[in-house]
């Protein structure tokens, strides 16, 4: 069989859990993670799509002072790209809705719900399907991880962690501590939740009833 040399590349990289013989199971994702500007794309589409300079960076800026008016109220958006609307939480357990009080529920976030049409245009440019990068993960990384397990063990005594919470027990520095995390909220199966309450993210374990 021919070697394959096209497609989109994906890196390996260990999550928490462990297989029956101990060792991590893997998630994949892209293995190029470039972030293009508002700027650069407005410059693309005034190069190669005819739009004016500036003209669709104003547009998305319109957007979304037009659309927080309306999302505002509970209603939902729906553009060519998707879907947008505002996601809610809930302060605490509760099974009887008449021990919810108003100030139990708080703002979780915006629901983005892609169109058919903007993934099925993804999908038509991803031709070639996806090609492994290198070698399947970096074994430092999964001696790292399984330290860095450990000193997540300890900040999850309240049920929940932080990223500054979890930098002290583990030494890492902010950046490594929050791309760590994040990284156990990503894949099919992510072990970790996040949400956002003020200005501080808060990690969750993922539990079996979230799961289903």
């Amino acid at each position: 069989m021919p070697r394959k040399k096209k497609g989109l590349k994906f890196e390996l990289l260990p999550r928490p859990t462990k297989d029956e013989n101990g060792k991590p199971l893997l998630y994949a994702r892209p293995a190029i993670r470039r972030k293009w500007s508002m700027k650069w794309l407005d410059d693309f589409c005034n190069k190669y799509r005819g739009l004016q300079k500036g003209e669709l960076e104003h547009a998305f800026n319109t957007f979304l002072d037009a659309a927080v008016i309306h999302m505002a109220d509970g209603s939902r958006i729906e553009t060519p790209f998707g879907s947008f609307s505002i996601k809610l939480k809930i302060k605490g357990d509760f099974s009887d809705p008449k021990k919810v009080k108003h100030d139990d529920v708080t703002f979780g976030g915006i629901e983005y719900i892609p169109s058919k049409r903007f993934t099925q245009e993804l999908l038509n440019h991803i031709e070639d399907g996806f090609l492994k990068d290198t070698d399947p993960y970096d074994r430092e990384a999964i001696r790292a991880n399984t330290t860095h397990e450990e000193a997540l063990q300890k900040c999850l005594q309240k049920g929940y962690t932080t990223i500054n919470h979890f930098c002290y027990h583990s030494g890492l520095k902010y950046k490594a501590g929050q791309r760590f995390l994040n990284s156990l909220c990503e894949g099919d199966n992510p072990s970790f939740c996040r949400y956002k309450e003020g200005t501080t993210y808060i990690y969750r374990p993922v539990v079996q009833k979230e799961a289903k």
